[in-house]
Parts: C-alpha cells; sequence; structure tokens
C-alpha cells in the first residue's frame, strides 16, 4: 500500500494572517510560506506525528475552535522559558507521561498550541 510520507502544510484560517505568521516565526521558528517558488518552505525534523480525530478534547480549546497543533520540541523547559521570556503564558503539565512531556500555550488569534518533548517509544523511532 501507498502511504504519504508526512503533513505537507497545515492551513489555518485567520483574522490577522501576516500576524500570525510572524507570531509563528518568532515564537515558534516556523517559517512563513515561501513568496516564490524559488524558496523553500519550512523544514521540520523527522520525528513522530500524531493524527487523531475527536469530537471535544480539551486541545480544542474553546468550543467553537475546530484545531489544535502539537510541535515537537527537545527542550521543553528551555522553549518554555524563551516564550515566557517573551511575555507568553505557558501552562507546563505538571505530569510526565510515557511518551514525554507537554506544555500548553496561546497564539495571538486565541488557538491552542502545545509543545511536546517525546520520551519512550517516540524517542526510538519508528520499526
Amino acid at each position: 500500500m501507498e502511504r504519504v510520507t508526512g503533513i505537507g502544510g497545515l492551513f489555518v484560517r485567520a483574522k490577522d494572517p501576516g500576524s500570525l505568521s510572524r507570531w509563528y516565526a518568532e515564537h515558534l521558528g516556523v517559517d512563513p510560506p515561501p513568496e516564490t517558488y524559488d524558496t523553500p518552505s519550512w523544514w521540520q525534523q523527522s520525528g513522530p506525528t500524531v493524527f487523531a480525530m475527536a469530537e471535544e478534547s480539551e486541545l480544542f480549546g474553546a468550543a467553537e475552535r475546530s484545531w489544535s497543533i502539537n510541535f515537537r520540541v527537545s527542550d521543553l523547559d528551555a522553549m518554555v522559558s524563551q516564550l515566557r521570556t517573551a511575555g507568553i503564558a505557558v501552562e507546563i503539565d505538571p505530569d510526565t507521561y510515557p511518551n514525554g512531556r507537554f506544555a500548553t500555550l496561546q497564539d495571538l488569534e486565541g488557538n491552542n498550541v502545545q509543545l511536546w518533548q517525546p520520551a519512550g517509544a517516540d524517542l526510538r523511532g519508528p520499526h
């Protein structure tokens, strides 16, 4: 069976796309879409990705939100410190799970963003 090789894009409806794109670039290091086809898109490191559907989940935040994104990080504490220094409220989950540690924040438009420092099987790689 042919399989997709990863996520090629995430498209978000935004009230102020330019500001939101700059926020993700400045605070999380996610490059904005290239302005020409001669410039490469943002490249992410190879690693685990969870692709899940749910009718209800606290990950979405407010009831009118229909998506949430989770970014892998190599050092959750360093990323949280960087965000807090920039004045961004971040809540670290007090529990450590078999698959790692998590923190949650909101972007400029109130969308939930989760940060994940993987552990366990997700650090070992695919079978």
